[in-house]
């Protein structure tokens, strides 16, 4: 595995402003849980903050509540087949780190446990909003730790290229089926000045 860079908080949201499919980890008391979200979106830049649709009925949410935490993970196309599993199956029936294998490293900062295989990975402490918990699914994290794998994500910046086509991030049409970027296109000036 290729080790991650960290990503200074400032570039934080950077990593999920594309719209990628997400994993989220939670961990409390002993008991974590891992699950797949396609709604998440930065909110804020400074400090950065996230917003994430976490169903009120999952065990992610009733852990991430529980501990006021959670990580976000972003897997690449290599982990399609497990992120539509992870994110087809309750946690309160099985442990999805031992059903499926999953090898985590502990975040930085939180301790979290963080998938193995994502291409960057986003430690969150949960911002209560009373209302908006109460009425939506919708949670808010402030980032506090981000890290990402530098052969896809460098200098604040994604690129995604031909030659690193196993490492673009998943992004749910429904279904099990997932797109990926095919590759970045960088825009160029116009005429006139602003």
């Amino acid at each position: 595995m290729m080790p991650m860079h960290p990503v200074t908080l400032d570039h934080a949201s950077r990593l999920v402003n594309h719209g990628p499919t997400v994993l989220i980890t939670t961990e409390h008391q002993g008991r974590r849980n891992v699950m797949a979200a396609a709604w998440s979106m930065p909110v804020e830049f400074t400090p950065p903050r996230i917003a994430i649709v976490v169903d009120k009925k999952t065990l992610t949410r009733e852990l991430l509540e529980a501990s006021g935490h959670f990580a976000i993970g972003l897997p690449c196309a290599a982990l399609a087949d497990l992120t539509y599993a992870v994110g087809s199956e309750s946690g309160r029936e099985v442990d999805k780190f031992t059903r499926f294998g999953l090898r985590a490293t502990p975040g930085p900062v939180l301790g979290l446990p963080l998938i193995e295989g994502c291409v960057a990975w986003l430690e969150l402490r949960r911002i209560p909003e009373p209302h908006t918990e109460a009425a939506y699914d919708t949670v808010f994290g402030e980032v506090v730790s981000a890290q990402a794998d530098p052969r896809v994500f460098a200098d604040g910046r994604w690129s995604f290229r031909d030659d690193n086509a196993e490492l673009h991030t998943l992004h749910h049409l429904g279904g099990g089926t997932f797109a990926v970027p095919s590759r970045t296109v960088r825009a160029r000036p116009l005429g006139g000045n602003r």
